[in-house]
């Protein structure tokens, strides 16, 4: 984009898109098996990596519809959102740009996998504890916690982020503010 500030002041339009929102999905099935894919292209390519389904928010899109959409895309299923377990935050990444990375506890609503073919090399449901052993997982910080924080909230220790529609002061067109809810109602019981 090109710009030209008139005012003999010093210029405050923004700089180009700064920063990327990626998702990933921690969904479980009452099997206790998690979602898992093997991507077609990228790093992992080829590996035999088992990972969960991750992808980038698109402009205009919120992070739970993300979430959902981009597990729909991947392998067929159906999910509901539950809430935002963490995030992770990271710079110079992809294209230069900072990176936010949501990492999203889905319910499954569908079992039936069906795999898009464009993307992904492989995916099914696997049993957590044959995940959890993959070098892969045991290698990557990032992952261990994925997995650690979805255990978690699974096993009922853990509050993430759950969001609540809200209207701004500036506006009233609604935005999602994502919160432990859990935590705010017994500190305020």
């Amino acid at each position: 984009m090109l710009a030209y500030w008139l005012p003999n002041t010093t210029h405050t339009l923004p700089v180009n898109a700064t920063h990327r929102v990626g998702v990933g999905a921690f969904i479980m099935n009452d099997k206790r098996e998690v979602l898992v894919v093997q991507e077609k292209s990228g790093v992992l390519r080829g590996l035999g990596v088992w990972k969960f389904p991750t992808g980038v928010v698109e402009p205009g899109e919120d992070i739970n519809v993300g979430a959902i959409r981009e597990v729909k895309e991947e392998t067929g299923i159906d999910a509901e959102f539950v809430e935002v377990l963490a995030f992770r935050q990271s710079h110079k990444a992809f294209f230069d740009k900072s990176d936010l990375f949501f990492v999203c506890l889905l319910r499954p609503l569908s079992y039936d996998i069906t795999k898009q073919d464009s993307e992904i090399e492989a995916c099914q449901w696997m049993p957590v504890e044959e995940f959890a052993a993959q070098p892969f997982v045991q290698k990557h910080e990032l992952v261990k916690y994925i997995l650690e924080v979805g255990l978690a909230k699974v096993d009922k220790k853990y509050a993430g982020f759950s969001p609540i529609s809200i209207k701004s002061a500036f506006t009233d067109k609604l935005s999602l503010f994502y919160m432990n809810r859990r935590d705010l109602d017994k500190a305020s019981g």
